[in-house]
């Protein structure tokens, strides 16, 4: 019966199952448009844009005051804030963007990897939209909503294959981008995330955060690199003494240690210990941009050994946003022959616009997903074309 319930909702919308594949053309002659919800994390956002490319409208309640004093984010404080703020973020969305509920052609929402209890409150948000309206409903992996963001910010879309480089809070992966919905992941961190680590050194250093969207203590302690000597510590490179040394997986626990280390050794003088604050700062991203240009290096490497004839390097996610490691990235970028591509850095972090792009890009394909979907707390992107074959042969076969 739901099978059924859910096809007819995708025919009244123009749109088939992803049994019987596409999208109908002569039923949707004006641009789509998709409503993109964001709640894995903190920041709680919507949008809507349109298969032109175009962002109608964007909507976003920020939360980092709200986990300041914590140190970092508290599940049950951004829960909380995303069961109170997501009505209003995605009313606002519609609104800004002058189109009614009935008027859209999909609801995309983040479906993980992320935060359980925030992950829950978009999904039943946007479960019970689709439902009502009878609209397609569309699962996004909050990656892959990253990898793609690229293919709509640039004026020339970087085509597929492509090289990628996604580095957040959460996540630090290196992937080859074929397709929409298929990856092959290269290397990911064996411990912290790159985010994370700019987090916990910002607070060994005691960084007030910034404010606004965009802000935090990763992005403070970039400001503060600025003003100081990258060469005044000597922090080891993590990996290039190990024996993972030629594979492509980043680690940077040991390096958060290093930095833990030396700081035990500044001198008590408050004077002193401030100006070199920013030296320490400085240092440490000088040494993770060393690691993170060693692990491209090979990934490139990667590349041409396989016959894959990368068109691109994109980097995004909310570090991505980082400008001197997007300086260095550029200029190995083009000693590899390719553009770097990134999106504004307003569009690294996480948003609604992301995930409604990669909402379309999905719908475009015909990859539309059953309301019966659950979030994912973990949810690998090498996974993605596998669970989407699997799927569909189940459906084929309940259908004949």
């Amino acid at each position: 019966m739901l099978g059924r319930a859910i096809a007819k909702a995708h025919w009244r919308t123009g749109l088939r199952t992803p049994a019987r594949a596409g999208l109908s053309s002569a039923a949707n002659a004006r641009p789509l448009r998709v409503l993109g919800i964001e709640t894995s994390c903190d920041d709680t956002g919507a949008a809507v844009v349109t298969s032109q490319r175009e962002i109608l409208s964007e909507a976003i309640h920020l939360q980092h005051k709200l986990h300041e004093a914590h140190g970092g984010i508290v599940p049950i404080v951004a829960l909380a804030s995303h069961s109170a703020h997501l009505p209003g973020v995605v009313r606002a969305a519609l609104d800004q963007a002058g189109v009614k509920a009935t008027e859209l052609d999909a609801i995309a929402v983040t479906r993980g990897p992320g935060i359980h209890s925030c992950l829950s409150v978009g999904m039943n948000a946007a479960k019970t939209l689709a439902a009502v309206l009878g609209k397609p409903l569309i699962g996004v992996n909050h990656m892959e909503g990253h990898a793609l963001m690229a293919r709509f910010t640039e004026q020339t879309p970087p085509q597929f294959p492509f090289l990628c480089l996604l580095i957040s809070g959460g996540h630090t992966l290196l992937l080859v981008a074929h397709d929409v919905n298929h990856y092959t992941q290269l290397g990911t961190t064996l411990d912290d995330a790159v985010g994370e680590a700019y987090d916990k050194v910002a607070r060994m250093l005691e960084i007030p955060w910034l404010e606004g969207r965009g802000g935090g203590p990763g992005a403070a302690l970039e400001l503060l690199a600025r003003r100081g000597d990258p060469h005044r510590f000597a922090l080891p490179v993590p990996m290039r003494h190990s024996t993972r040394v030629g594979g492509m997986d980043f680690s940077f626990a040991g390096l958060k240690t290093a930095v833990q280390r030396e700081l035990r050794r500044l001198p008590s003088d408050e004077a002193v210990k401030e100006n070199q604050r920013a030296d320490m700062a400085a240092s440490f991203q000088y040494t993770v941009i060393a690691h993170l240009l060693d692990k491209l290096g090979r990934g490139f490497k990667w590349c041409r050994q396989n016959g894959i004839d990368a068109t691109s390097l994109v980097i995004s996610g909310g570090v991505a946003s980082n400008q001197a490691i997007r300086a260095s990235l550029s200029r190995l970028a083009e000693n590899n022959g390719v553009p770097l591509v990134c999106p504004p850095a307003k569009l690294c972090t996480d948003n609604g616009v992301m995930i409604a792009w990669a909402g379309m890009e999905r719908l475009q394909r015909g990859l539309i997903d059953d309301y019966a979907i659950d979030i994912r707390i973990r949810w690998p992107l090498e996974e993605l074309q596998a669970e989407w074959k699997t799927r569909s042969s189940q459906k084929a076969t309940q259908d004949s």
